[in-house]
C-alpha cells in the first residue's frame, strides 16, 4: 500500500486485529495460521511495518476472509433510501453486500391464488418476513399460515405465491439474484399487459 492509502492503510491494520481478537487468537496463533513470524505479525498490526499485497492475501485466508472484504473502503453509504415502486406498491432496497439480492417491503391484502396455473416459478431462493398480520405462503398445493415476527423461506422452483389472511398483512421479501430477475421479468410483463388492455 502507498503513502496515499494511509487511512486504509490504518483501516485495514485494524480489521486484521479486530477480527483475529474476534476469533480469540493470540498474535502466535494467527502468525502460525499465516506463517508468519510474531514479530512481523505485531508490527503490521502496529503499522511499523509495511503492508505488503502477499501478506495481506495469506492474512485473509487465515482469518477466514477475502482480501476484497479486508482492504473495501469505508467510505460506502450506511443508510440505503429505498427506491419506491408505486405501480406494484413496494418499496425496494438493494443489498450492498451481494448486489444481486434485494429486499422488498410490501403490503398483501388479498389472499394469494390457490390455482397452480396462477402462481409463478422461477429460479432462486426467496425469504419473507411478516412484520405485520398474517400472510398465506402457497407453495404449489401446500399452504402455509406465517404469522407476525415469524419467516419463511424456500425454492422459488416450486410454483408459489403470497397473499394476506384475515385483513391487510406487511411483509419484507428478500430475493436473490435469480429470484429478483424472476420477480422483474414477472412485473414487465404484468405492465405489458396492462398497457395492451
Amino acid at each position: 500500500m502507498t503513502q496515499e492509502d494511509g487511512g486504509l492503510d490504518s483501516l485495514v491494520r485494524k480489521r486484521i486485529r479486530a477480527l483475529r481478537v474476534a476469533q480469540g487468537w493470540s498474535l502466535e496463533e494467527l502468525a502460525t495460521r499465516a506463517h508468519l513470524s510474531q514479530s512481523s505479525l505485531s508490527r503490521i498490526e502496529n503499522g511499523q511495518r509495511r503492508l505488503a499485497l502477499d501478506q495481506l492475501v495469506t492474512l485473509a485466508r487465515a482469518l477466514d476472509t477475502t482480501l476484497d472484504q479486508l482492504v473495501e473502503t469505508a467510505d460506502d453509504d450506511v443508510i440505503i433510501s429505498p427506491m419506491i415502486d408505486g405501480t406494484h406498491g413496494a418499496m425496494r432496497w438493494p443489498v450492498k453486500g451481494d448486489p444481486g439480492m434485494s429486499v422488498v417491503r410490501r403490503r398483501l391484502t388479498e389472499p394469494p391464488p390457490e390455482n397452480l396455473a396462477r402462481m409463478r416459478a422461477h429460479p432462486g431462493r426467496e425469504w419473507l418476513v411478516v412484520l405485520s398480520g398474517t400472510a398465506v405462503l402457497m407453495l404449489g398445493h401446500r399452504r402455509f399460515r406465517v404469522e407476525t415476527n415469524q419467516a419463511a423461506e424456500f425454492p422459488t422452483m416450486t410454483p408459489h405465491a403470497i397473499g394476506a389472511e384475515g385483513g391487510p398483512c406487511e411483509i419484507l421479501g428478500i430475493f436473490d439474484r435469480d429470484a429478483r430477475r424472476g420477480h422483474q421479468r414477472e412485473a414487465d410483463a404484468a405492465d405489458t399487459r396492462g398497457a395492451d388492455a
